[in-house]
């Protein structure tokens, strides 16, 4: 028997964080939670780099319709001004994780707005036309990927 839980924002994000966590201990990367609200949601160290790197974590539970009744869309606000180095973002309906150099992030992203934040979305409905982001777009930037370049392709061992 499987009982439906509504998840709040804060689990949702939760949720999303310790999802990166074990997609980044499966590849060899230990990382950690951050308690703390500055903007930072994870820290990871990677073998052969020289400083920690940091994460911010955004997550959805599935894809959403695009303006309410659109095709669907995975989509993630973030600061511009965030202070993290990579952007994690999550669908909890696949248990996808895609992660962007927060740089990319802001180029990537479709929206800014006066607020301060900016809106990175891609389409997972592939009919959309060619000139929108969709999920085979960002094949490159999924979590294995990235994680596997920032490695060189060397295997990890964890204790």
């Amino acid at each position: 028997m499987t009982v439906e839980v509504k998840l709040g924002t804060q689990a949702i994000g939760a949720a999303g964080e310790l999802l990166v966590q074990y997609q980044l201990l499966k590849l060899g990367i230990d990382s950690a939670r951050l308690t703390t609200d500055s903007g930072i949601d994870l820290v990871m160290y990677v073998p052969g780099h020289q400083t920690a790197s940091t994460i911010q974590v955004k997550a959805n539970v599935s894809p959403k319709p695009a303006g309410g009744k659109g095709k669907l869309l995975l989509s993630w606000p973030f600061p511009d001004d965030s202070p993290a180095q990579w952007l994690a973002g999550v669908d909890m309906s696949t248990d996808s994780v895609w992660l962007f150099p927060m740089d990319q992030a802001r180029q990537l992203a479709q929206q800014k707005h006066t607020n301060g934040t900016r809106l990175l979305y891609f389409y997972t409905d592939e009919s959309v036309g060619s000139k929108s982001l969709r999920l085979q777009d960002m094949i490159s930037h999924r979590l294995e990927v990235v994680i596997t370049t920032l490695l060189n392709g060397r295997p990890r061992e964890l204790p």
